[in-house]
Parts: C-alpha cells; structure tokens; sequence
C-alpha cells in the first residue's frame, strides 16, 4: 500500500484541523493504521491508532481528548481531526499501515508503510 498524508497547515492556537491519509492498493488485509508526527531532532511519536477489524482505538496521552481518529473508504482510509490545537503540536504527521499483529499500535516498529507526512504547525 501507498500512502500519503495530505491536510496540514498553518493555524493558531484553540483552531482545529483535519488530516487525511490517502492510500492506494491493498487497504483491504490491514490489521491496523495509525498516525504519528515528528519534529527535528526527536523521535517519531505516536499520536492515534485503530485496529481495523474490532475499530478499537488507540491515542497517545498528549493528545487524548483533543484528537479523533475515524475510518473513511478504502482511498482515504483514516482522517485524524484535530481539536484545540497547540503550539506543542506543530509537527510532521505521517500516517502508516500495519498488515501484522505483531507489536503494539503505538511502536513505530509495528508498522511496516509510511506515508510521506504533512506539515502542521501552531501559532501561539
């Protein structure tokens, strides 16, 4: 599967933002997708997951409450909504895909494809 991350931009503080994850080929043998984000020099952090066949969802404790996952169809398989925005979350949010059950939904290493990410940033 390819994917690619579209919808960032430039907002302030309290705005709201919606991701999208577009995917060609096989989205139909997944066992889950999710999104992280990243900044210069730190590590790529989780930020939400889904497990495609039961839906549970997983978020990272940063963004509870103020982030939604939801499923699409199968070219925009996963939106990331973004609520209350802050500047501690301007980043690079990349979505991936999973087709293997091994690992946790918020290990990078889960996650066998990336897409190329899309930049959000925050004002204060």
């Amino acid at each position: 599967v390819q994917l690619q991350a579209s919808g960032g931009g430039l907002v302030q503080a309290g705005d709201s933002l919606r991701l999208s994850c577009t995917a060609s080929g096989n989205t139909f043998n997944l066992y889950g997708m999710g999104w992280f984000r990243q900044t210069p020099g730190k590590e790529r952090e989780f930020v939400a997951g889904i497990h495609w066949s039961t839906s549970t969802i997983f978020y990272g404790d940063s963004v509870k409450g103020r982030f939604l996952i939801s499923r699409g169809d199968a070219s925009n398989p996963i939106y990331l909504t973004m609520n209350s925005l802050k500047p501690e979350d301007t980043a690079l949010y990349f979505c991936a895909a999973r087709y293997s059950g091994r690992g946790s939904f918020d290990s990078v290493q889960s996650y066998g494809y990336w897409g190329q990410g899309t930049q959000v940033t925050v004002s204060s």
